[in-house]
């Protein structure tokens, strides 16, 4: 089966990969020439654990290739995934300018029958205007169909996601997609969930902004805490060891970040209020989310009173461990705050460094970057956690209050355990425990 995936960014090239491992003949294909040609290289231009290999061993198996040609691409291949962004706008609604432009290219590139398997998260009925689209611009009545394949990709676990689901939702609307796409994942027979094409489409966006009410629920539950003599590490897991609510994403902190939670969230109450339905519950969600850096910026004045010319150790870049994303992730408007602030802030990050100077580059003042963890803390006034890299977990604490012209910490992911941490000297804030 000939396989074409149009965008290789962060899902694409992942399931582009997959595809290909699964046994598949891709092609990847993207109107960045420089992605395209790193690719065929065997370059990865993002970081993700283990995707490099995966990639040079379907490149040199022949399963996998690399093309800018998106017309050759539509035209040589049986079905095709769409991995295009859907960005957001102002009013929280997903930009399909990107899936409406590659609808019309297949329609005018349409040389037989072809499955379009929408791949990135898009609006639910999306499939409707991708065939709508297509019917107006075809030049010739070839026959299509669309379908739903929607992914569930954590970044920094996402080829173990892809390779090893545990549910493949399946949205389709014809008896040769559904067994088409069954073919292609005939591997997982048993994970596979087949619906229509609205309901695989609404999955995603449920399940994503599901997922961040429980880091806002549990967030709103640390508040508490912090004003009672409760600790919300003991919360969650009395809650984690219900069987029905489960300990994942219970984790207090700076909230979420990336590029799916913020953007689901928003986009499911944009579609919501569309359709005429209140929304409040997810609109409180995302604005507890939003106040967690409030939360930290007043954590830090707590710790030094005055900001200004404070020399400050921002540990932790990307919006999660074991990535380089930056999209949406707190240290950016934390930093932002602190430098209204006049503070003096030493970047570090295992991975996102780069990622950052495209927002905040080497000249800003204020601005720092360090070449590792204890490089930054040297003669800082304060450590800032915001990430929770395992590096930092495993960092010689004994040494860094040597380094430190103040032993402060205020760890906004809950890293390190209060009592050993005040034992070796360090005044110690964290989110809601004492």
């Amino acid at each position: 089966m000939k396989i074409g995936v149009i965008g290789t960014g962060y899902v694409g090239m992942v399931t582009a990969v997959g595809l290909a491992d699964l046994g598949h003949n891709v092609i990847g294909t993207d109107k960045v020439t420089k992605k395209i040609e790193k690719a065929s290289k065997g370059i990865v231009p993002i970081y993700e654990p283990g995707l490099g290999d995966l990639l040079k061993k379907n490149l040199k198996n022949g399963n996998l290739s690399f093309s800018p040609d998106l017309e050759e691409t539509i035209r040589s291949s049986d079905v095709l995934f769409v991995c295009v962004n859907t960005p957001q706008r102002k009013d929280g609604s997903a930009d399909m300018s990107f899936v409406e432009g590659v609808s019309r290219c297949i329609a005018e590139n349409l040389n037989g029958y072809k499955l379009i398997v929408e791949k990135s998260t898009v609006p639910v009925r999306t499939s409707s205007w991708i065939k709508r689209t297509i019917s107006l611009y075809k030049n010739k009545e070839y026959s299509f169909d669309v379908a739903s394949n929607p992914e569930f990709l954590r970044e920094g676990s996402a080829l173990s996601d892809f390779l090893n689901p545990d549910r493949i939702v399946i949205g389709v609307e014809s008896e040769k997609a559904r067994n088409i796409l069954l073919k292609i994942y005939k591997k997982y027979k048993e994970k596979i969930h087949i619906t229509n094409i609205d309901t695989a489409e609404l999955i995603k966006h449920a399940s994503n902004s599901f997922l961040a009410m429980k880091i806002s629920f549990i967030n709103l539950i640390s508040d508490l805490c912090e004003k009672t003599d409760a600790d919300v590490e003991f919360v969650a897991k009395g809650m984690g060891l219900d069987s029905r609510i489960g300990k994942q994403f219970l984790k207090a902190g700076l909230g979420y970040g990336g590029s799916c939670f913020p953007k689901d969230v928003r986009a499911l109450v944009k579609i919501g209020e569309d359709l005429g339905i209140g929304m409040k519950l997810l609109k409180e969600v995302d604005r507890i989310n939003l106040a967690r850096i409030d939360m930290f910026i007043n954590k830090i004045k707590e710790a030094l009173w005055i900001l200004k010319n404070k020399k400050l150790a921002v540990l932790g870049l990307s919006f999660k461990p074991r990535t380089d994303d930056i999209r949406n992730a707190p240290s950016l408007n934390i930093i932002e705050r602190l430098l209204e602030e006049e503070s003096q802030l030493i970047l570090y990050d295992p991975e996102a460094i780069e990622n950052t100077k495209t927002y905040f580059p080497e000249k800003t003042k204020g601005i720092h970057y360090a070449e590792s963890a204890l490089e930054a803390l040297t003669n800082a006034n304060a450590a800032l956690f915001i990430t929770e890299w395992e590096e930092f977990k495993k960092l010689d604490l004994y040494k860094a209050k040597q380094l430190m012209s103040n032993p402060i910490i205020i760890d906004g992911r809950n890293i390190f355990e209060p009592d050993k941490v005040r034992k070796l000297g360090f005044e110690y804030y964290s989110v809601g425990r004492k």
